[in-house]
């Protein structure tokens, strides 16, 4: 009855996070030495992630009942949960980076807006753009042909300028 008691605060301290979490990706730390998880984590806070060593079974129970649990399959070995709040597709992202310079952390599996994405499939998650750059980007498309066609008005009207 203690043990229950004892993992109770760290059951909700997950449930928590995972609440308002609109991704979690599983990964296998190992390897990772405690300089490379410092830099790693400071990447993640910056960007608003919150990165969480638990054990296995306290991940399991909390994510009971949540879409997160298709992340059970999953749940072996030493594992570390990153959960993304606004941006869907940071953590995969922040992985994927800093797997560049330190591949000894790889992907296990994640769930990303409700849907669940092997290792393979959040590899490739972590190549979609952030909701900022996507936007921008649209923007700059939508900009495009205004710009197009103001400068084409200005080149009619200097021509009718130059005809007087």
């Amino acid at each position: 009855m203690a043990k229950i008691e004892l993992k109770k605060p760290i059951v909700d301290e997950i449930k928590e996070i995972a609440s308002d979490a609109t991704a979690a990706v599983l990964v296998d730390y190992r390897g990772l030495t405690v300089e490379q998880d410092t830099v790693l984590r400071k990447m993640f806070r910056e960007a608003g992630v919150v990165y969480k060593v638990y054990k296995n079974t306290m991940l399991h129970i909390a994510f009971e009942g949540t879409d997160f649990a298709q992340l059970d399959p999953n749940l072996e070995g030493p594992t570390a949960v990153a959960f993304g709040k606004g941006d869907a597709t940071a953590p995969a992202r922040i992985i994927k980076e800093f797997a560049k310079q330190c591949p000894a952390i790889e992907f296990k599996a994640g769930v990303v807006e409700g849907a669940y994405y092997d290792a393979e499939g959040i590899n490739v998650i972590a190549d979609i753009p952030s909701r900022d750059v996507l936007i921008s980007k649209l923007l700059g498309s939508l900009q495009s042909p205004i710009t197009n066609f103001a400068r084409v008005l200005n080149q009619i009207a200097e021509k009718g300028e130059a005809a007087e």
